[in-house]
């Protein structure tokens, strides 16, 4: 068996969760897929698949196995791209994740950059609120905006936002303007319900403490900062998320002499992986773009 090419088999199988699907993407019939994973299943023991006559699903061992089967070939391709001399040109799939509305703010005009620059790369673009683990779910490079924890995966500062209260000057005209934190108590307050990460208690442990609680609350950022332009209450958010609404005198800035605590904006990827075309093509666009960004 070519071990090889069982692998890449399987990964895409897993992928699809379609031998018919899989069949189509390496060009191999259905029957010639289902016998390469029965003959790799078989060698290593382990029953990788479930199969029913509806869908192909992982078995947890099959789970492990596609994490460590994907960074293996990661390796493998970069090998052969380095031996190549395929290091300065970026091609092939680049997978990337990054937090929903920074990802629409700022990361999606470094992937619109790289694909105009760059014929032959293509690019998939997950906009996830959620950590995701790059190995098993395949991502090559990840923006995170936290204090991260020492890992195995290699990490690139590349920026810093924190986080700002702010108000429309209507809002304002009608309640007044908050100069301590302690007078948060008197105004109404804006509640993201899915808002999470470190820092999350700056400012808002106070107004808790004094017992008044959010009139409106939202799961959703961007219809949070719209409620504040309206008028609806304090908001507070990173500040690259109201960036905008700043600019334009919709909505000012609160309690600037209280400075919060900064997150860095992190690129992270795989050991090995810092120099691949596709990845070193995204982390200079991305440090050229942020630099330039208004966080």
């Amino acid at each position: 068996m070519d071990r090889l090419r069982a692998l890449r088999t399987f990964i895409s199988v897993a992928e699809h969760q379609s031998f018919a699907e899989a069949g189509r993407r390496l060009n191999l019939s259905p029957t010639t897929v289902s016998r390469t994973i029965a003959v790799l299943e078989s060698n290593i023991g382990v029953q990788l698949l479930r199969r029913t006559t509806r869908s192909v699903r992982l078995t947890d061992e099959g789970a492990l196995f596609l994490a460590h089967c994907r960074a293996g070939i990661a390796e493998i391709d970069q090998a052969f791209d380095i031996v190549q001399g395929l290091r300065s040109t970026p091609s092939g799939v680049l997978t990337v994740t990054a937090p929903v509305m920074f990802g629409r703010l700022h990361i999606q005009p470094v992937i619109v950059e790289l694909l105009k620059q760059y014929p032959e790369l293509q690019i998939r673009f997950l906009l996830l609120d959620r950590v995701v683990n790059l190995v098993e779910e395949g991502i090559d490079v990840a923006v995170r905006i936290a204090d991260l924890p020492d890992s195995s995966l290699h990490m690139l500062r590349v920026g810093e936002v924190r986080r700002v209260f702010t108000a429309s000057p209507g809002y304002l005209a009608q309640h007044g303007r908050p100069i301590s934190f302690s007078d948060l108590r008197q105004h109404e307050v804006i509640r993201v319900e899915d808002e999470a990460g470190p820092h999350r208690g700056w400012g808002l442990d106070e107004i808790r403490r004094f017992g008044r609680s959010a009139r409106f609350s939202v799961n959703n950022m961007e219809a949070a900062i719209s409620a504040a332009v309206s008028g609806l209450g304090v908001i507070r958010t990173m500040s690259y998320q109201v960036a905008d609404e700043l600019a334009a005198g919709r909505l000012e800035l609160l309690l600037t002499d209280d400075v919060a605590p900064t997150l860095p904006i992190s690129l992270l990827f795989q050991s090995g992986r810092k120099n691949h075309p596709n990845v070193r093509a995204f982390i200079d666009a991305a440090k050229h773009h942020l630099r330039e960004a208004s966080l």
